[in-house]
């Protein structure tokens, strides 16, 4: 029974060791800066746009006051989360891209463990104590939007938009938990800091920006004439394209998040003109919300999990003294 102590008490120590190298960073700093004031830009144009949002009675969503906070915008810049899916993977990589890489380059990962210590600590740690941060940072800016959204206009919070603002925090620090746990694994492939760095900064921008090109080109090679196409194959081809749009996990956070932060988003394919008969736009419960993006929360999480299993394969066999 005092085992158990001891064997947690290095792991602890890692993990509050990189909390304060974090928070000590630049890198860090500057991030956490860009966040807090895209985040201050966007809520100011909801706040300055709530009105008009809230008294728009055609859209099923005016009720919900603090969600409009997160999507309201007039156009002059884009609401926060669409922000966030722009900043969030910088976020995770810039906490991971040197996590392993630069303690070898250091001389320190030898000496760290040459100690009593699990190779498996090592990178625990390094997730973990990003994680904390990530989550905390999250936490303070929805806290903070709640509480001046109570005192700038006094309306009371619904607990289904509590439950869907956790929801949008738990998908967002989701979100970062992959490109965190990608970069980790390309600290453990590559030697040099900048490598790792570059490459997981490339992947971003193939995901984010030349994968729906490439999605585009590849339709347009296997689609036939639209014009002698029939409903059924019309919803064929539009699905292929969603599924493949799908594996990029850009996609999958914009799909999560949109459903979440908008109740009446019903489904995320396309909809015959039979299934639209007789439906009354209406917000969803929030449990039925949540089973439409179950799958993408899925594959978030599975491709987390395989990215931190493929970095601890890696780093198991690899030989840390050369």
């Amino acid at each position: 029974m005092k085992s158990q102590p001891a064997l947690r008490k290095p792991f602890g120590v890692m993990v509050h060791k990189e909390i304060a190298d974090h928070i000590r960073s630049w890198r860090f700093a500057v991030l956490i800066a860009l966040i807090v004031l895209t985040f201050i830009a966007s809520m100011y144009v909801s706040l300055s746009n709530i009105k008009p949002a809230t008294g728009n009675t055609n859209d099923p969503d005016h009720i919900f006051l603090y969600l409009k906070l997160l999507t309201t915008t007039d156009n002059s810049i884009p609401p926060f989360h669409v922000f966030l899916s722009f900043l969030a993977p910088l976020l995770g990589i810039s906490l991971g891209f040197d996590a392993i890489n630069s303690e070898q380059n250091n001389g320190t990962l030898i000496r760290l463990m040459a100690q009593p210590v699990y190779r498996d600590n090592l990178l625990l740690a390094k997730f973990t104590s990003a994680m904390v941060i990530v989550s905390s940072l999250f936490v303070a800016l929805a806290l903070l939007m709640i509480g001046g959204g109570l005192i700038l206009t006094g309306v009371r919070i619904e607990p289904q938009e509590v439950l869907r603002i956790l929801g949008f925090i738990a998908l967002s620090i989701a979100y970062v938990a992959f490109w965190l746990s990608l970069s980790i694994t390309l600290s453990v492939r590559f030697k040099q800091a900048a490598t790792s760095a570059l490459v997981a900064i490339g992947i971003w921008l193939f995901f984010t920006i030349f994968y729906q090109i490439v999605i585009n080109l590849f339709i347009k090679s296997i689609l036939p004439d639209p014009n002698f196409l029939s409903q059924a194959q019309v919803i064929y081809y539009n699905e292929l394209i969603l599924n493949l749009s799908r594996i990029a996990p850009n996609q999958l956070f914009t799909d999560g998040i949109t459903t979440l932060l908008m109740p009446s988003v019903r489904s995320l394919g396309p909809i015959t003109m039979e299934q639209m008969a007789g439906a009354i736009p209406s917000p969803l419960p929030f449990k039925e919300s949540l089973m439409i993006v179950w799958p993408q929360i899925s594959g978030l999480l599975a491709s987390t999990i395989a990215c931190f299993a493929l970095a601890y394969y890696l780093f198991m066999r690899r030989e840390i003294r050369g």
